[in-house]
């Protein structure tokens, strides 16, 4: 990899409803094989967007840092990357949920359809129809980070659910390598945002995994996108 991550904070943020502690599941063995620094700060429900990039903020006080995260996370993590080139090394996006506005994106309308259920039924009815509805691995993922952030979990993902990514505009002006991993058979996180990314930014590159993949061993998804920052850097 000719991006040199050792001692190199690398602050990546949760998706939505998801937390700190599957991103480090997720990420800290393969960044761990590059030298690299994990930082995974708690999302705050409460706060989300913003809590995300105050973390960002706090961690780059001391020196570059390499950016990232899953899904809602990439999305933040690009948008700051955007706005701080001399402050961001690398950009890590995996699963990224959306290019732009959100729209009628699956993950924007996933998100707005369980803060609604959350809302209407509570959390034990949400989530055991999460767990009818969802692969098991996934289902159980999210029953944990839900109740942790329960009671201000509607308003996270109601929040995220409108949040404005970086659009293909956006994503053609960034200066730091860009890995981006993507699930081909996801269909809240379609692959073809993935494309649209890794598209769009100059040096930019896309792993593909699968859902099965990630399930079975979440540091699949981590090891998807520092391969793609690999082949990012090498265009």
């Amino acid at each position: 990899m000719a991006v040199d991550l050792r001692g190199v904070t690398t602050v990546l943020l949760a998706g939505t409803g998801s937390d700190d502690d599957y991103v480090c599941r997720a990420f800290a063995g393969p960044l761990r094989a590059t030298g690299a620094l994990l930082l995974a700060p708690p999302p705050q429900p409460g706060r989300l967007i913003a809590g995300y990039r105050a973390a960002l903020d706090e961690a780059a006080r001391s020196g570059p840092v390499a950016v990232g995260g899953i899904s809602i996370g990439a999305a933040v993590a690009a948008a700051w990357a955007l706005d701080h080139p001399d402050r961001a090394v690398a950009v890590l996006a995996a699963l990224p949920p959306w290019t732009g506005a959100p729209g009628a994106a699956p993950a924007a309308q996933a998100a707005r359809h369980s803060a609604l259920l959350l809302r209407r039924a509570g959390l034990t009815a949400a989530t055991t129809q999460l767990r009818a509805s969802s692969p098991p691995w996934l289902a159980e993922e999210l029953a944990r980070s839900w109740r942790a952030q329960w009671p201000q979990l509607p308003d996270a993902m109601e929040e995220a659910a409108g949040y404005v990514a970086p659009s293909g505009a956006d994503l053609r002006g960034l200066t730091a390598p860009l890995g981006i991993a993507a699930a081909v058979d996801d269909p809240i996180h379609p692959l073809q945002v993935g494309v649209e990314w890794a598209a769009a930014a100059p040096r930019a590159a896309l792993r593909r995994v699968t859902l099965d993949q990630i399930g079975a061993d979440p540091a699949m998804l981590g090891a998807a996108c520092l391969a793609a920052l690999g082949d990012a850097d090498d265009r």
